[in-house]
């Protein structure tokens, strides 16, 4: 059975910034769908237009760890030694769920298809499953470049946590993290000097 579900409902976002019109606007234009591939396995998958090139967003989705500077409950985010000499990641998301908090870490193998993909898989983590894909692609508007920018997770969640509860927190997060890196790259961009 599949279950597809576009959410654009607006999660309890504290805005950090002044703008929270423009955080609402942003918000609303993130698409998030849900597909159940099993009953305990999701793929979740979030989309929004950024406009500025693909370059300048790569740039920021590969600056590992800085990723935690400006992604929502991303407690963690380190480059570890891998035994082949690929890019191996330690993530750690922490937030607040219904009164306790919630930790989840997980070892990433990445794979960098410039200036497509960034693919990953979970090679060690609190998940029995956990892959996906960053997808960027280039978009005109007017004389300028954009990029769609698109994330997508397949998640399996262990016994022990509640799948309805995960899948929900995580579309939510895709929505936020999305959003944050929407506005890392205009802040990005709004210091490099005009030529």
């Amino acid at each position: 059975m599949t279950k597809k579900q576009n959410t654009t409902e607006n999660p309890d976002l504290q805005s950090s910034t002044d703008d929270t019109n423009l955080e609402g606007d942003l918000l609303a234009q993130v698409e998030v769908q849900i597909e159940k591939i099993a009953e305990r396995q999701r793929q979740i998958s979030a989309k929004v237009q950024i406009p500025h090139p693909v370059e300048q967003i790569w740039k920021v989705l590969t600056n590992y760890e800085a990723l935690p500077d400006f992604l929502p409950n991303l407690a963690k985010s380190c480059l570890i030694e891998h035994p082949d000499g690929g890019i191996r990641l330690e993530q750690v998301g922490s937030q607040r769920l219904l009164n306790f908090n919630f930790c989840a870490r997980v070892v990433l193998d990445l794979e960098e298809c410039f200036p497509k993909a960034i693919n990953f898989r979970m090679v060690e983590g609190d998940f029995k499953g956990f892959s996906g894909s960053w997808c960027l692609e280039p978009y005109a508007f007017g004389e300028s470049l954009g990029t769609n920018l698109s994330y997508t997770i397949q998640v399996w969640p262990k016994l022990t946590m509640p799948v309805g509860i995960i899948e929900n927190r995580l579309s939510k997060d895709l929505r936020l993290n999305l959003l944050a890196i929407h506005q890392r790259v205009e802040e990005l961009a709004s210091k490099e000097p005009y030529v």
